[in-house]
């Protein structure tokens, strides 16, 4: 991937879609993950004004660190960045005591954790529409468009996806490009919807490596080993079960002669 090429390209297309829809600013979720890292990075330089809002949750301290670094250190290379901190403990209390009657487990946690997501995506919003600014959405190809893992209407409520033709691989490669902190680029990817350290690849059973794998893997090939058997049976299962969630949006689609070396 021409990385420089690519950051550049984004860029601009953030700039010209704000400015031809007279938007004058951008509103990024930072969770502490490469996601949000990088694609606030990439609104701040457009120049535009920019709000990084951190929103926790019952948050895992480590992600709470890592979102408060990093929109520091981007405040501290751009002056167009303006940081937010909205504590959304309190909601999300009044909106468990009221809700919460559900006997079944797993799915109960999982409505929570969902309902977490479009809290947020409802703060978001909120700012957008205060500022006539944009919603950027954080989600790169595997997420969205391989195994769906995002929640409807939560983190895949967005106004615009910059990053949502890049792999995981290729986010890290502009994260790194960019200079995003190391304890970022370092950590296991994770959704930040839950209170303990539970990473992506624990809940989805396979890594993002292995996932880009399956979403190139052709379904003929019958020399793999059980790891892929197993990889390819966890890829299509998500894929299948979420296709409900993989409507388009307004996605920056990378040229192809930009993402070959």
């Amino acid at each position: 991937m021409k990385t420089e090429k690519v950051s550049e390209f984004i860029v601009d297309w953030l700039k010209n879609y704000a400015q031809t829809n007279k938007i004058s600013g951008f509103v990024v979720g930072i969770s502490g993950g490469i996601d949000s890292a990088v694609t606030s990075t990439l609104c701040a330089k457009t120049g535009l004004e920019v709000i990084c809002v951190e929103m926790p949750i019952k948050q895992n301290d480590e992600h709470v660190t890592r979102a408060k670094n990093h929109i520091k250190n981007l405040q501290l290379n751009y002056d167009n960045v303006t940081g937010k901190l909205v504590d959304l403990n309190s909601v999300f209390d009044s909106f468990c005591n009221q809700v919460n009657s559900s006997k079944k487990k797993f799915t109960h946690e999982l409505s929570l954790a969902n309902s977490r997501a479009r809290l947020r995506m409802t703060t978001l919003y909120y700012f957008a529409g205060i500022n006539n600014y944009l919603v950027v959405g954080t989600g790169n190809k595997v997420e969205d468009f391989g195994v769906g893992f995002y929640t409807k209407y939560g983190d895949g409520g967005v106004d615009l996806s910059p990053i949502a033709d890049l792999l995981k691989s290729q986010v890290y490669n502009l994260g790194k490009f960019l200079n995003v902190d190391n304890t970022i680029i370092n950590a296991k990817p994770s959704d930040g919807l839950y209170a303990d350290s539970r990473s992506d690849e624990d809940q989805i059973g396979a890594t993002y490596d292995e996932l880009e794998w399956a979403m190139n893997a052709k379904a003929s090939n019958s020399k793999i080993s059980s790891r892929e058997k197993e990889v390819l049976k966890i890829y299509r299962s998500f894929n299948t079960k979420n296709r409900h969630k993989m409507e388009p949006i307004p996605i920056c689609t990378i040229p192809k002669d930009l993402l070959t070396d």
